[in-house]
């Protein structure tokens, strides 16, 4: 069972952190997961695919338990998070999670959450519209190769919002947010002089903070185990609905305060 899950573990706390809001709380809630597994094994039925009976577990616990994550107060990000899901049901950000974002069909998905495929269709729907409406911006694109950086612009452009700059190295990058802040970042790894895409982002996030959507070939740099982790990586070649989720749930998380940038 141990092998069978293991594979899909990094992606479930992708999935956990996303949908909660945080590293920790998110982390928590696998951690829960995993023990009721290890207390009962019979709670993932046979013959099914582990990683829809691992998220349809998931999906059960974070449902109806409260976990302790540990944390004395929400971080401004879960702060911001709570704030919104009073306007956006939660199981609607859920269902986008896991078609758009995490790959599900929408028969998987109906499964995890227990529903119908046209009522998981409808979540996805009206929770993309709801985020998009509440959420527009500005966006420095990271990424050295011409064609993904054009697809990357267009899809922030038809979700309705403005691409700021498309930097192809590290010095660009930076330069690209001292003429104008974004409100997000969608940033590559390995950049077209052999800088890094980590390196540009931590030069920026040292200046202030920003929403930041890794998209490489190479997650396995960043999905180490260790914290911080992001929030949300993306891996090539990427779907745009994935891009579009990514981009609706980081900025779902960013402070409303600052949705001028």
């Amino acid at each position: 069972m141990s092998q069978a899950l293991a594979p899909h573990l990094p992606f479930l706390r992708r999935y956990a952190r996303a949908l909660t809001g945080g590293q920790q709380s998110g982390d928590a809630y696998v951690r829960a997961c995993l023990q009721a597994i290890v207390d009962d094994p019979s709670v993932l039925p046979e013959g099914e695919s582990p990683r829809v009976a691992l998220y349809h577990l998931f999906h059960a616990l974070w449902s109806g338990t409260h976990v302790d994550a540990g944390e004395g107060s929400l971080t401004g990000a879960e702060a911001t998070a709570q704030e919104r899901l009073s306007t956006i049901p939660p199981t609607g950000r859920q269902a986008l999670l896991l078609v758009a974002m995490e790959g599900f069909s929408e028969a998987e998905a109906a499964r995890i959450m227990d529903l119908s495929e046209d009522g998981v269709r409808g979540l996805v729907t009206e929770a993309l519209a709801e985020i998009d409406r509440q959420t527009r911006t500005s966006v420095l694109i990271i990424e050295d190769e011409p064609m993904i950086s054009m697809d990357l612009s267009g899809i922030v452009e038809e979700l309705g919002h403005q691409v700021s700059s498309v930097a192809r190295t590290r010095d660009e990058a930076v330069r690209a947010v001292e003429a104008r802040r974004p409100g997000l970042v969608l940033a590559d790894i390995q950049l077209a002089d052999g800088s890094s895409g980590i390196d540009a982002v931590k030069d920026i996030l040292a200046s202030f903070a920003v929403p930041v959507i890794f998209i490489t070939a190479f997650p396995e740099r960043l999905l180490t185990g260790e914290r911080p982790e992001p929030t949300f990586l993306l891996t090539k070649p990427f779907d745009p609905r994935t891009v579009k989720a990514a981009i609706s749930q980081a900025l779902f998380f960013r402070s409303s305060a600052s949705l001028a940038a």
